[in-house]
């Protein structure tokens, strides 16, 4: 689906050019690309709580990415206790 912003021959020139890249360079892209994301939203959530250790910040950018239900089904119980360590600190 071409982007509203980009004109019908830009997108035929972008299309023909990933048709012509490999299946191997395009998984490369795909996993360079989604770490980039991953490191872009940690640095986001390292910004927005300054105080947070390593294992915080983990457990924020894991609710964001499998959402609340997945998230509580396997860290619940570790952020609730995380949760209660830290009002207690």
């Amino acid at each position: 689906m071409r982007p509203a912003d980009t004109s019908p021959e830009a997108w035929k020139v972008w299309v023909d050019l990933m048709r012509k890249i490999s299946p191997e360079v395009k998984l490369q892209r795909a996993i360079e690309y989604t770490a980039m994301v991953r490191k872009l939203c940690e640095a986001g959530i390292r910004q927005a709580y300054p105080g947070a250790g390593d294992r915080e910040i983990f457990l924020r950018l894991a609710q964001r990415q499998l959402g609340g239900e997945l998230f509580e089904k396997i860290f619940g119980d570790e952020w609730r206790a995380y949760g209660s360590a830290e009002r207690h600190a």
